[in-house]
């Protein structure tokens, strides 16, 4: 059984649907960052997205943990030509599109992105591949991947999942096999 520490990037202030779009992350809250560490298991193995705010995030949890290669399977869900563009923007331009998109995640895909699907698919495979692997395994990942595993580990919908909130720096810790879950959205 791995436990999966599942960290959220630091923010990048960005007020626009941000998938893969590649922003830094603001880590100039030390003190949050020196909390996040001190509360994850020393010396447990860190992986990341391989976007740069997950990257830079899980550097920052210090040196003293190993490193794994980052992994472009925990990046965030691919907005397609939503990308960098507000909500407002995406509403004007496919309105239909763009309600049924959060109000139905499923199979629906932004033009050129990627579904609620698409994403859990391989995300769910990515932590498959690391399980067992280590008792405890810390994850810098985004907002989509985190609700993706907590989605399998209580095995709800898409829809129920959707509502749980993922603050910048929060940790949710969880167990896919046996599947349980220990804290959601915790900011040490």
């Amino acid at each position: 059984m791995t436990r999966f520490w599942l960290v959220r990037h630091g923010p990048t202030h960005a007020k626009a649907m941000i998938g893969w779009t590649d922003l830094p992350a603001d880590l100039s809250d030390t003190a949050a960052l020196a909390r996040l560490s001190a509360h994850l298991p020393s010396g447990a193995p860190v992986i990341s997205s391989d976007l740069a705010r997950a990257v830079a995030t899980a550097d920052a949890l210090g040196p003293q943990r190993p490193r794994l290669p980052h992994d472009p399977a925990f990046r965030e869900i691919h907005f397609g030509h939503w990308e960098d563009r507000s909500f407002a923007e995406a509403e004007a331009r496919d309105p239909a599109l763009i309600r049924a998109f959060w109000d139905q995640p499923g199979d629906i895909r932004p033009p050129g992105g990627e579904s609620w699907n698409d994403l859990t698919a391989r995300s769910w495979a990515a932590l498959d591949r690391l399980q067992g692997q280590a008792p405890d395994l810390i994850v810098v990942a985004h907002f989509g991947p985190i609700l993706a595993a907590l989605q399998r580990a209580r095995g709800v919908t898409a829809a129920e999942v959707f509502a749980q909130k993922i603050d910048n720096l929060s940790v949710t810790c969880l167990t896919l096999s046996p599947p349980g879950v220990q804290s959601v959205n915790h900011r040490p």
